[in-house]
């Protein structure tokens, strides 16, 4: 006699409440099950079986899975996760008794089974044991696209999912960043969903769907939408940019910080700025670090001509524009900031808005792959005599050097200028002990990336270029080496008493 075989678990996507959108094989499916599982609350209804009602016979066995808790408010002594877990194991279970008495197990599911849908948890909880089937369904993302056909994604447009749940900060960072985006499981989380769309400066693209495809089916403006209109069944949209017309809004340059390289040190804020302007005013190399989008124009300009590239900003910024000019590192620290301030604190441009988004400083990318040179005070000096006289330059290393501040050096030497860090270095030398340490780091982020740490004394100006930047460490600098092989350095926090 033969031991008996196990049922086959399903898991089926019935798509997103019409249940012409169900697939063939979903119906195939249905027909063929014994038992036909669904979740429900309470009350007992549930959406999943309706969608499916009229593929189920008089003989399926019906398992219907309640809820014990809707929303995170429980007496049980687990809290809402506690009584989740208990409820997903004894669903689990209960489908398992089908199965090991051979009976196919079709679990339904609206949406698409493994998209944010209850039919997982039996799946990590079964799969392993049983023969299993996923019947993927269209999701109510693609649905609500389609009810406002709108598309969602074009070219190389990223598009993010969030769960409403997520905290307000998060989603706000996330809306800002990318291109384009659904909001799922509003119901009570709508209002925070709301505030982030307009905090990341999207809530006039945002559309709002309400059961799609499904008879209440609802569309409108997210932003005229009541919130206590708002069931858990609805989407909020960010559909695509490109060839969509761009919400009225004044002119505006937004002065943004790329980090010292790569998008990995980008902010959420700063990228989304970059998304969201008409036009990219900078410097060539630093417009190459930024992806290009349709529609956007980009204005590049040579390095030495800041003054020039703050007005021509400012004037499409007269004329209309939302107007991004982008700087490496921190556009407040030796970058265009303060050209474009300059210029916008005078007539014809004193009614522009100018907004500043900072970004990550080269000092502090170099300081974090040496260890933490900058743990204490520390003063921060360009050497470049470009705009400034040499004298001016020399002054202000002496003076931060009997201070015994680590000092942070921008602008070391180029082509033109190859002195100047021979110069500094003596007159370091004359506060400082030879073996001070000094970070000489080099395309921080970049792909020739190369950080090293030498003593002040054999500090070699043949091996500075304006891709560097140099990290002199105080008298109370101190340098170790890692179990690893690796050299680390850093400035104590405590200073000695006198």
């Amino acid at each position: 006699m033969s031991e008996q075989q196990t049922g086959r678990l399903y898991g089926v996507g019935l798509g997103p409440g019409d249940p012409s959108l169900m697939t063939v094989r979903a119906v195939e499916v249905i027909a063929e099950a014994d038992v036909v599982a669904y979740h429900s609350a309470r009350h007992g209804r549930s959406i999943a079986r309706s969608i499916a009602e009229r593929h189920l016979r008089p003989d399926h066995i019906e398992e219907r899975l309640v809820y014990p808790v809707t929303t995170e408010t429980t007496d049980h002594p687990g809290g809402y996760r506690g009584a989740m877990e208990e409820f997903y194991a004894d669903a689990a279970a209960r489908l398992a008794a089908h199965l090991d008495a051979g009976r196919t197990v079709a679990v339904l599911a609206e949406g698409d089974p493994l998209f944010y849908g209850s039919y997982m948890h039996m799946h990590k909880r079964l799969a392993d044991r049983y023969p299993t089937e996923v019947v993927p369904g269209v999701t109510s993302v693609s649905a609500a696209a389609a009810q406002l056909g709108a598309p969602l994604v074009e070219g190389e447009e990223v598009l993010t999912i969030l769960p409403g749940t997520l905290p307000e900060d998060e989603l706000t960072a996330r809306l800002a960043t990318t291109d384009a985006a659904a909001v799922m499981k509003l119901g009570r989380t709508f209002p925070a969903v709301r505030r982030a769309l307009e905090r990341s400066g999207r809530l006039a693209e945002a559309q709002y769907v309400e059961r799609a495809t499904m008879d209440a089916e609802r569309t409108a403006p997210l932003a005229e939408v009541d919130p206590e209109s708002v069931p858990y069944f609805s989407v909020a949209l960010l559909p695509s940019r490109i060839g969509a017309q761009a919400p009225a809004r004044p002119g505006e340059v937004v002065v943004v910080g790329l980090g010292p390289a790569g998008p990995l040190w980008l902010t959420p804020e700063a990228r989304g700025e970059l998304a969201a302007a008409e036009d990219l005013v900078g410097y060539t190399t630093y417009l190459d670090r930024v992806p290009r989008r349709p529609g956007q124009r980009r204005h590049a300009s040579d390095n030495k001509v800041e003054a020039e590239r703050a007005e021509f900003a400012l004037d499409l910024a007269r004329r209309g524009r939302r107007v991004a000019v982008v700087s490496s590192g921190d556009p407040g620290v030796f970058a265009m900031a303060t050209a474009v301030l300059e210029a916008a604190a005078g007539d014809p441009y004193r009614e522009v808005p100018v907004r500043v988004v900072p970004g990550m400083t080269a000092a502090h990318a170099a300081a974090a792959r040496a260890g933490a040179p900058l743990g204490h005070d520390y003063a921060v000096v360009s050497l470049s005599d470009r705009l400034k006289p040499w004298e001016v330059i020399a002054e202000r290393l002496r003076a931060a050097a009997a201070a015994d501040l680590v000092l942070a050096l921008y602008n070391p030497g180029s082509r033109s200028r190859i002195w100047q860090v021979g110069k500094a270095r003596e007159l370091l030398l004359e506060h400082r002990a030879p073996d001070t340490p000094v970070v000489v780091a080099r395309d921080v982020g970049g792909p020739e990336e190369r950080v090293r740490i030498v003593r002040l004394a054999d500090l070699d100006p043949a091996q500075v270029d304006m891709r560097t930047i140099l990290l002199v460490g105080s008298s109370q600098t101190r340098t170790a080496r890692r179990g690893d092989g690796t050299k680390i350095v850093w400035t104590p926090r405590r200073y000695p008493e006198r």
